[in-house]
């Protein structure tokens, strides 16, 4: 990499700034996470200090927005960089990956989150999640992330990317347990109101629908409820 004049540069803290508008759960761990499994190679100060350039935060927001929007494993991201590094002319990833058929990791939509039919390998889940082996082993220990046969799904991929997110600020999967018994609830809720649709004979669509429905007016009171708190806890 070429010198860059100092003015030019910007430690990991700018960076960060400069990514957190279009992605607020970026943080510090997760691009040094980036750095050590090679997609990304800030310069290094004398004192051993990251110097990001212009060039750096654009590569990284090609990453993250790989990640978020495309779902792409870092394994792949890494290979289209590296072949975009050595001046190779090569399609987006996702287009790639869309070639080969709509199981791959694709993207999702306006929604930004992956559909749940969506069967992902244990390695797909690493990567799309950016988490290690051993919280996913957690996760699934606490029933937190469960696989069909060999694969996962759209919402185990969701879970993990949450969890990962969270364990940046300290939040362990011990800790997700109450939330994991809040969803539950939640759930026997749902299942108690569209009982009586369910046992008719043409109510399952209703069924669905009303549950859906009620999933989402269920998260939105869960959202007011915490926000409510926050307010009182931190002051105006």
């Amino acid at each position: 990499m070429s010198a860059q004049p100092a003015r030019r540069m910007m430690n990991i803290g700018d960076a960060l700034a400069l990514l957190r508008e279009e992605f607020p759960d970026v943080t510090v761990s997760k691009i040094r996470f980036l750095e050590a499994e090679g997609l990304i190679e800030p310069q290094r100060t004398p004192s051993g200090y990251r110097k990001f350039s212009h060039a750096d935060v654009e590569r990284l927001r090609f990453i993250l927005t790989a990640q978020r929007d495309h779902y792409l494993p870092l394994r792949v991201i890494k290979e289209y960089l590296q072949a975009i590094d050595r001046g190779e002319r090569v399609p987006p990833p996702w287009e790639a990956a869309s070639a080969r058929g709509p199981r791959r990791l694709v993207a999702a939509g306006a929604a930004g989150r992956a559909p749940a039919d969506m069967r992902l390998t244990r390695r797909q889940l690493l990567d799309g999640a950016a988490i290690d082996e051993e919280l996913l082993a957690e996760l699934e220990e606490a029933g937190l992330v469960r696989r069909s046969g060999r694969h996962y799904d759209g919402d185990a991929l969701a879970i993990a990317r949450a969890a990962g997110a969270l364990g940046a600020y300290g939040v362990q999967v011990r800790h997700l347990r109450v939330l994991k018994a809040a969803a539950d609830r939640q759930l026997a809720l749902i299942e108690q109101v569209i009982a009586p649709l369910l046992r008719r004979r043409d109510g399952h669509a209703e069924a669905e629908r009303t549950a859906r429905r009620l999933a989402e007016l269920s998260l939105s009171l869960h959202s007011a409820l915490v926000s409510a708190g926050l307010r009182e806890s931190l002051g105006p």
